[in-house]
Protein backbone atom coordinates (compact mmCIF):
# COMPACT_ATOMS: atom_id res chain seq x y z
CA UNK A 1 0.00 0.00 0.00
CA UNK A 2 1.52 3.48 -1.28
CA UNK A 3 1.68 6.05 1.52
CA UNK A 4 -1.03 8.16 -0.51
CA UNK A 5 -3.52 5.45 -0.36
CA UNK A 6 -3.89 5.36 3.11
CA UNK A 7 -6.44 7.60 4.96
CA UNK A 8 -6.88 8.33 8.17
CA UNK A 9 -9.70 6.14 10.37
CA UNK A 10 -8.69 3.58 7.55
CA UNK A 11 -8.80 0.04 9.41
CA UNK A 12 -7.31 -3.25 9.17
CA UNK A 13 -8.41 -6.23 10.96
CA UNK A 14 -6.84 -10.46 10.90
CA UNK A 15 -7.64 -12.87 13.13
CA UNK A 16 -5.64 -15.94 14.09
CA UNK A 17 -6.81 -18.74 17.01
CA UNK A 18 -3.68 -19.61 19.75
CA UNK A 19 -2.69 -23.32 19.57
CA UNK A 20 -0.25 -25.23 21.61
CA UNK A 21 2.10 -25.35 18.70
CA UNK A 22 2.12 -21.67 18.50
CA UNK A 23 3.03 -21.51 22.37
CA UNK A 24 6.01 -24.61 21.95
CA UNK A 25 7.24 -22.81 18.61
CA UNK A 26 7.24 -18.86 20.63
CA UNK A 27 9.36 -20.90 23.61
CA UNK A 28 11.88 -22.48 21.24
CA UNK A 29 11.97 -19.46 19.29
CA UNK A 30 12.57 -16.83 22.20
CA UNK A 31 13.78 -19.18 25.18
CA UNK A 32 10.72 -18.27 27.18
CA UNK A 33 9.71 -21.31 29.49
CA UNK A 34 7.98 -19.11 32.27
CA UNK A 35 6.19 -22.20 33.81
CA UNK A 36 2.68 -19.39 34.04
CA UNK A 37 2.72 -20.26 29.82
CA UNK A 38 3.84 -23.90 29.88
CA UNK A 39 3.28 -26.08 33.20
CA UNK A 40 -0.74 -26.63 34.06
CA UNK A 41 0.01 -27.56 37.45
CA UNK A 42 2.15 -24.28 38.19
CA UNK A 43 -0.50 -22.23 36.68
CA UNK A 44 -3.26 -23.74 38.84
CA UNK A 45 -1.74 -22.34 41.86
CA UNK A 46 -2.00 -18.81 40.68
CA UNK A 47 -4.96 -16.47 40.21
CA UNK A 48 -4.46 -17.37 36.34
CA UNK A 49 -5.51 -21.05 37.34
CA UNK A 50 -4.69 -22.24 33.74
CA UNK A 51 -1.43 -21.30 32.07
CA UNK A 52 -1.46 -18.27 30.07
CA UNK A 53 -0.05 -17.37 26.61
CA UNK A 54 2.67 -15.24 26.30
CA UNK A 55 1.51 -11.53 25.44
CA UNK A 56 4.06 -11.11 23.04
CA UNK A 57 2.96 -13.75 21.40
CA UNK A 58 -0.63 -12.28 20.66
CA UNK A 59 1.36 -8.66 20.39
CA UNK A 60 3.47 -10.59 17.62
CA UNK A 61 0.82 -10.20 15.03
CA UNK A 62 0.56 -6.39 15.03
CA UNK A 63 3.72 -7.02 13.16
CA UNK A 64 1.39 -9.61 10.88
CA UNK A 65 -1.09 -6.62 10.43
CA UNK A 66 1.71 -3.54 9.84
CA UNK A 67 3.56 -5.60 7.25
CA UNK A 68 1.18 -7.40 5.19
CA UNK A 69 -2.01 -5.16 5.54
CA UNK A 70 -1.81 -1.63 6.81
CA UNK A 71 0.80 -0.47 5.35
CA UNK A 72 2.16 -3.45 4.17
CA UNK A 73 5.09 -3.59 1.90
CA UNK A 74 7.93 -1.38 3.20
CA UNK A 75 6.33 -0.57 6.39
CA UNK A 76 9.30 0.00 8.87
CA UNK A 77 7.58 -0.53 12.57
CA UNK A 78 9.61 1.72 14.74
CA UNK A 79 7.40 2.46 17.61
CA UNK A 80 4.94 0.43 19.65
CA UNK A 81 3.42 1.22 22.94
CA UNK A 82 1.36 -1.77 24.67
CA UNK A 83 -0.86 -2.19 27.82
CA UNK A 84 -2.13 -6.21 28.42
CA UNK A 85 -5.60 -5.76 29.90
CA UNK A 86 -6.83 -9.55 30.26
CA UNK A 87 -4.66 -12.88 29.25
CA UNK A 88 -4.78 -14.86 25.83
CA UNK A 89 -4.69 -18.55 26.59
CA UNK A 90 -4.70 -21.52 23.89
CA UNK A 91 -7.58 -21.84 22.04
CA UNK A 92 -8.91 -18.62 21.95
CA UNK A 93 -9.41 -17.02 18.87
CA UNK A 94 -7.55 -13.71 19.24
CA UNK A 95 -8.68 -10.51 16.40
CA UNK A 96 -5.89 -7.75 15.73
CA UNK A 97 -7.18 -4.55 14.54
CA UNK A 98 -5.63 -1.46 13.48
CA UNK A 99 -6.83 1.87 12.78
CA UNK A 100 -4.88 4.83 11.42
CA UNK A 101 -4.74 8.02 14.07
CA UNK A 102 -2.84 10.30 11.95
CA UNK A 103 0.05 11.28 9.10
CA UNK A 104 2.83 12.66 9.02
CA UNK A 105 3.19 13.56 5.09
CA UNK A 106 7.24 15.34 5.61
CA UNK A 107 8.37 12.17 7.08
CA UNK A 108 6.34 9.51 5.33
CA UNK A 109 5.21 8.51 9.08
CA UNK A 110 1.80 6.50 10.26
CA UNK A 111 0.80 6.18 13.54
CA UNK A 112 -1.97 3.48 14.33
CA UNK A 113 -4.04 2.26 17.12
CA UNK A 114 -3.34 -1.27 18.01
CA UNK A 115 -5.75 -3.25 19.62
CA UNK A 116 -6.57 -7.12 20.08
CA UNK A 117 -9.83 -8.49 20.79
CA UNK A 118 -10.30 -12.38 21.96
CA UNK A 119 -13.37 -14.20 20.95
CA UNK A 120 -15.37 -12.31 23.43
CA UNK A 121 -15.01 -9.23 21.83
CA UNK A 122 -13.31 -8.32 24.94
CA UNK A 123 -9.75 -5.80 24.23
CA UNK A 124 -6.82 -7.97 25.59
CA UNK A 125 -4.48 -5.93 24.54
CA UNK A 126 -4.20 -1.78 23.74
CA UNK A 127 -1.38 0.52 22.45
CA UNK A 128 0.02 2.83 19.57
CA UNK A 129 2.19 2.17 17.08
CA UNK A 130 4.34 4.25 14.79
CA UNK A 131 5.28 3.38 11.39
CA UNK A 132 7.29 4.97 8.43
CA UNK A 133 6.83 3.82 4.76
CA UNK A 134 9.94 3.27 2.86
CA UNK A 135 8.60 2.89 -1.07
CA UNK A 136 10.41 1.51 -3.83
CA UNK A 137 11.92 3.69 -6.36
CA UNK A 138 10.76 1.99 -9.59
CA UNK A 139 12.95 3.68 -11.98
CA UNK A 140 16.29 2.77 -10.35
CA UNK A 141 14.74 -0.72 -8.26
CA UNK A 142 17.78 -3.00 -8.75
CA UNK A 143 15.99 -5.63 -7.02
CA UNK A 144 13.20 -5.78 -9.12
CA UNK A 145 12.38 -9.60 -10.84
CA UNK A 146 12.56 -9.35 -14.24
CA UNK A 147 10.76 -12.40 -15.17
CA UNK A 148 7.38 -11.93 -16.33
CA UNK A 149 5.05 -14.20 -13.90
CA UNK A 150 2.08 -13.46 -15.32
CA UNK A 151 1.50 -17.15 -16.61
CA UNK A 152 2.36 -18.69 -13.48
CA UNK A 153 0.27 -20.65 -11.87
CA UNK A 154 -0.02 -21.62 -8.24
CA UNK A 155 -2.48 -24.65 -6.84
CA UNK A 156 -4.33 -24.51 -3.38
CA UNK A 157 -5.28 -27.99 -2.46
CA UNK A 158 -7.56 -28.04 0.31
CA UNK A 159 -6.69 -31.17 2.27
CA UNK A 160 -3.33 -31.40 0.79
CA UNK A 161 -1.91 -33.32 3.59
CA UNK A 162 -4.08 -36.22 3.21
CA UNK A 163 -3.66 -39.14 0.97
CA UNK A 164 -5.79 -37.53 -1.95
CA UNK A 165 -4.53 -34.52 -1.42
CA UNK A 166 -1.13 -35.16 -1.06
CA UNK A 167 -0.84 -36.95 -4.06
CA UNK A 168 -2.34 -34.31 -5.89
CA UNK A 169 0.31 -31.72 -4.54
CA UNK A 170 2.78 -34.03 -5.76
CA UNK A 171 1.45 -34.87 -9.18
CA UNK A 172 0.68 -31.03 -9.33
CA UNK A 173 4.44 -30.06 -9.07
CA UNK A 174 5.82 -32.97 -11.40
CA UNK A 175 3.39 -30.79 -13.63
CA UNK A 176 5.34 -27.35 -12.96
CA UNK A 177 2.50 -26.01 -10.99
CA UNK A 178 3.47 -24.06 -7.76
CA UNK A 179 1.72 -25.61 -4.61
CA UNK A 180 0.13 -24.42 -1.49
CA UNK A 181 -0.96 -27.07 0.81
CA UNK A 182 -3.56 -26.69 3.29
CA UNK A 183 -3.72 -28.56 6.47
CA UNK A 184 -6.19 -28.59 9.12
CA UNK A 185 -4.36 -29.84 12.06
CA UNK A 186 -1.08 -32.41 10.85
CA UNK A 187 0.79 -29.76 10.11
CA UNK A 188 3.65 -32.73 10.17
CA UNK A 189 2.08 -34.11 7.52
CA UNK A 190 2.02 -30.73 5.66
CA UNK A 191 5.68 -30.03 6.11
CA UNK A 192 6.63 -33.51 4.69
CA UNK A 193 4.41 -32.99 1.57
CA UNK A 194 6.20 -29.42 0.89
CA UNK A 195 9.66 -31.49 1.52
CA UNK A 196 8.69 -33.60 -1.56
CA UNK A 197 7.47 -31.04 -3.56
CA UNK A 198 10.11 -28.79 -3.78
CA UNK A 199 12.35 -31.25 -5.17
CA UNK A 200 10.96 -30.72 -8.51
CA UNK A 201 11.74 -26.99 -8.45
CA UNK A 202 8.87 -25.34 -7.75
CA UNK A 203 7.50 -22.74 -5.27
CA UNK A 204 5.03 -24.32 -2.52
CA UNK A 205 4.46 -23.38 0.94
CA UNK A 206 2.07 -24.89 3.75
CA UNK A 207 -0.97 -22.72 5.40
CA UNK A 208 -3.53 -24.28 8.49
CA UNK A 209 -6.34 -23.29 8.27
CA UNK A 210 -10.33 -24.47 9.82
CA UNK A 211 -12.43 -23.89 6.02
CA UNK A 212 -15.70 -23.30 8.26
CA UNK A 213 -14.51 -20.27 9.47
CA UNK A 214 -14.79 -17.43 7.07
CA UNK A 215 -12.35 -14.97 8.29
CA UNK A 216 -9.27 -17.88 8.44
CA UNK A 217 -10.20 -18.71 5.06
CA UNK A 218 -9.74 -14.74 4.24
CA UNK A 219 -6.57 -14.45 5.85
CA UNK A 220 -5.42 -17.59 4.35
CA UNK A 221 -6.00 -16.50 0.90
CA UNK A 222 -4.52 -13.21 1.76
CA UNK A 223 -1.41 -14.81 3.25
CA UNK A 224 -0.68 -17.22 0.46
CA UNK A 225 -1.32 -14.61 -2.41
CA UNK A 226 1.93 -12.69 -0.45
CA UNK A 227 3.56 -15.54 0.10
CA UNK A 228 3.40 -17.60 -3.01
CA UNK A 229 0.91 -15.91 -5.31
CA UNK A 230 -2.72 -14.87 -6.14
CA UNK A 231 -4.45 -18.48 -6.55
CA UNK A 232 -5.42 -19.33 -9.81
CA UNK A 233 -6.94 -23.23 -9.12
CA UNK A 234 -8.36 -24.28 -6.06
CA UNK A 235 -8.74 -28.23 -5.52
CA UNK A 236 -10.87 -29.33 -2.45
CA UNK A 237 -9.79 -32.88 -1.24
CA UNK A 238 -11.19 -32.14 1.90
CA UNK A 239 -13.36 -34.74 3.50
CA UNK A 240 -13.98 -34.95 7.67
CA UNK A 241 -14.02 -38.53 8.90
CA UNK A 242 -16.48 -40.90 8.03
CA UNK A 243 -18.19 -43.14 10.70
CA UNK A 244 -20.55 -45.66 9.73
CA UNK A 245 -23.60 -44.98 11.58
CA UNK A 246 -26.79 -46.34 11.20
CA UNK A 247 -29.71 -44.75 10.39
CA UNK A 248 -31.79 -45.04 13.87
CA UNK A 249 -28.75 -43.32 15.10
CA UNK A 250 -28.31 -40.33 13.53
CA UNK A 251 -28.14 -36.80 14.92
CA UNK A 252 -28.66 -33.68 12.97
CA UNK A 253 -25.17 -33.20 14.35
CA UNK A 254 -23.24 -35.86 11.90
CA UNK A 255 -24.67 -34.33 9.04
CA UNK A 256 -23.88 -31.04 10.25
CA UNK A 257 -20.34 -31.79 10.35
CA UNK A 258 -20.01 -32.96 6.93
CA UNK A 259 -22.51 -30.07 5.30
CA UNK A 260 -20.38 -27.33 6.91
CA UNK A 261 -16.95 -28.82 5.88
CA UNK A 262 -18.22 -29.65 2.42
CA UNK A 263 -20.73 -27.07 1.33
CA UNK A 264 -20.04 -23.83 3.35
CA UNK A 265 -15.76 -24.09 3.92
CA UNK A 266 -16.28 -24.66 -0.28
CA UNK A 267 -18.63 -21.10 0.20
CA UNK A 268 -16.00 -19.49 1.98
CA UNK A 269 -13.01 -20.62 -0.39
CA UNK A 270 -14.63 -19.87 -3.87
CA UNK A 271 -15.55 -16.22 -2.34
CA UNK A 272 -11.95 -16.03 -1.02
CA UNK A 273 -10.15 -17.05 -4.30
CA UNK A 274 -13.06 -15.27 -6.51
CA UNK A 275 -11.91 -11.66 -7.20
CA UNK A 276 -8.23 -12.77 -8.19
CA UNK A 277 -9.75 -15.27 -10.83
CA UNK A 278 -12.41 -12.72 -12.14
CA UNK A 279 -9.55 -9.94 -12.64
CA UNK A 280 -7.60 -12.44 -14.47
CA UNK A 281 -10.43 -13.81 -16.61
CA UNK A 282 -9.22 -17.37 -15.85
CA UNK A 283 -9.69 -19.97 -13.04
CA UNK A 284 -10.28 -23.74 -12.53
CA UNK A 285 -11.88 -24.85 -9.38
CA UNK A 286 -11.82 -28.59 -8.61
CA UNK A 287 -14.00 -30.28 -6.48
CA UNK A 288 -13.57 -33.95 -5.33
CA UNK A 289 -16.98 -35.91 -4.46
CA UNK A 290 -17.58 -39.62 -4.27
CA UNK A 291 -18.86 -42.66 -6.19
CA UNK A 292 -21.10 -43.32 -3.36
CA UNK A 293 -23.45 -40.51 -4.78
CA UNK A 294 -24.39 -42.64 -7.61
CA UNK A 295 -23.82 -46.11 -5.63
CA UNK A 296 -24.79 -45.44 -2.16
CA UNK A 297 -23.43 -47.96 0.92
CA UNK A 298 -25.10 -48.78 4.30
CA UNK A 299 -24.71 -46.34 7.34
CA UNK A 300 -23.00 -43.34 5.02
CA UNK A 301 -26.00 -41.13 5.16
CA UNK A 302 -24.52 -37.75 6.01
CA UNK A 303 -21.14 -38.69 3.85
CA UNK A 304 -23.24 -39.04 0.80
CA UNK A 305 -25.94 -36.33 1.43
CA UNK A 306 -22.54 -33.79 1.94
CA UNK A 307 -21.25 -34.68 -1.04
CA UNK A 308 -24.53 -34.86 -3.36
CA UNK A 309 -25.31 -31.02 -2.05
CA UNK A 310 -21.31 -30.07 -2.93
CA UNK A 311 -22.03 -31.80 -6.74
CA UNK A 312 -24.75 -29.80 -7.01
CA UNK A 313 -23.10 -26.80 -5.79
CA UNK A 314 -20.30 -27.66 -8.16
CA UNK A 315 -22.16 -27.49 -11.18
CA UNK A 316 -24.65 -24.61 -10.36
CA UNK A 317 -21.36 -22.28 -9.76
CA UNK A 318 -20.00 -23.52 -13.28
CA UNK A 319 -22.71 -21.94 -14.79
CA UNK A 320 -22.38 -19.06 -12.91
CA UNK A 321 -18.65 -18.75 -13.62
CA UNK A 322 -18.23 -20.28 -16.61
CA UNK A 323 -18.82 -16.99 -18.56
CA UNK A 324 -16.12 -15.31 -16.50
CA UNK A 325 -13.16 -17.53 -17.78
CA UNK A 326 -13.61 -19.82 -14.03
CA UNK A 327 -13.99 -23.56 -14.96
CA UNK A 328 -15.76 -25.79 -12.30
CA UNK A 329 -15.24 -29.70 -12.65
CA UNK A 330 -15.87 -32.44 -10.06
CA UNK A 331 -13.24 -35.71 -9.45
CA UNK A 332 -15.65 -38.35 -8.55
CA UNK A 333 -13.34 -41.72 -7.02
CA UNK A 334 -14.29 -44.62 -6.03
CA UNK A 335 -12.87 -46.33 -2.63
CA UNK A 336 -9.55 -45.27 -2.59
CA UNK A 337 -6.81 -46.47 -0.49
CA UNK A 338 -6.29 -44.05 1.89
CA UNK A 339 -6.45 -43.19 5.72
CA UNK A 340 -10.25 -42.60 5.28
CA UNK A 341 -10.97 -46.62 4.80
CA UNK A 342 -8.65 -47.53 7.43
CA UNK A 343 -11.27 -48.68 9.33
CA UNK A 344 -12.96 -50.42 6.46
CA UNK A 345 -12.46 -54.32 7.00
CA UNK A 346 -10.02 -55.95 5.24
CA UNK A 347 -12.71 -58.47 3.42
CA UNK A 348 -15.03 -55.87 2.10
CA UNK A 349 -12.13 -54.08 0.31
CA UNK A 350 -11.03 -57.36 -1.33
CA UNK A 351 -14.88 -58.43 -2.44
CA UNK A 352 -15.27 -54.58 -3.84
CA UNK A 353 -11.75 -54.78 -5.57
CA UNK A 354 -13.00 -57.97 -7.19
CA UNK A 355 -16.17 -56.87 -7.76
CA UNK A 356 -14.58 -53.87 -9.77
CA UNK A 357 -13.19 -54.35 -13.65
CA UNK A 358 -9.78 -53.25 -12.66
CA UNK A 359 -9.89 -55.81 -9.78
CA UNK A 360 -8.33 -53.55 -7.82
CA UNK A 361 -9.11 -50.59 -5.65
CA UNK A 362 -7.93 -46.92 -6.86
CA UNK A 363 -4.90 -45.89 -5.34
CA UNK A 364 -4.59 -41.76 -4.38
CA UNK A 365 -2.20 -41.52 -7.45
CA UNK A 366 -4.95 -42.37 -9.61
CA UNK A 367 -6.94 -39.46 -9.17
CA UNK A 368 -4.16 -37.18 -8.65
CA UNK A 369 -3.50 -37.75 -12.54
CA UNK A 370 -7.32 -36.89 -13.24
CA UNK A 371 -7.11 -33.66 -11.01
CA UNK A 372 -3.60 -32.24 -12.69
CA UNK A 373 -5.43 -32.88 -16.47
CA UNK A 374 -8.48 -31.22 -15.07
CA UNK A 375 -6.07 -28.13 -13.78
CA UNK A 376 -4.09 -27.62 -17.25
CA UNK A 377 -4.91 -26.24 -20.07
CA UNK A 378 -5.62 -29.28 -21.93
CA UNK A 379 -8.98 -29.41 -19.91
CA UNK A 380 -9.89 -25.70 -20.92
CA UNK A 381 -13.19 -26.89 -22.56
CA UNK A 382 -14.12 -28.92 -19.74
CA UNK A 383 -17.13 -27.28 -17.72
CA UNK A 384 -19.56 -28.57 -14.81
CA UNK A 385 -17.70 -31.68 -15.52
CA UNK A 386 -18.15 -34.96 -13.41
CA UNK A 387 -15.22 -37.60 -14.03
CA UNK A 388 -15.54 -40.53 -12.07
CA UNK A 389 -12.20 -42.32 -11.87
CA UNK A 390 -13.79 -45.90 -9.99
CA UNK A 391 -12.24 -48.17 -12.24
CA UNK A 392 -15.62 -49.60 -13.54
CA UNK A 393 -17.25 -49.48 -10.59
CA UNK A 394 -19.97 -47.31 -11.34
CA UNK A 395 -20.38 -46.61 -15.31
CA UNK A 396 -22.63 -44.17 -16.42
Amino acid sequence: MNYKDIVVGMVEEISHTITKKDISDFVNLTGDDNRLHVDPKYAANTKFKKPVAHGMLGASFISTIIGTKIPGDGALWFSQSLDFIMPVRESDSITVRATVLRKDDSEKIVELKTEIFNQHRQIVTTGIAKVKIVEQDETTNKYADPEDLSDRKVVLVIGGSGGIGSATCVSLAKAGFDVAIHYNKNSDAADSVKDEVVNYGVNACTWGCDITKENDVKNMISGLNRRIGPISVLVNCSTPIIPAIKFPELLWDDFQVHLENQVMGMLFLVQAVLPDMESKNFGKIIQVDTKYIDAPEPNMIPYITAKSAIRGFSKALANDLGPKGILVNTVSPGMTDTDLISEVPARQRMVLAAKTPLRRLAVPQDIAKVIVFLASNDSNYLCGETIRVNGGQVML
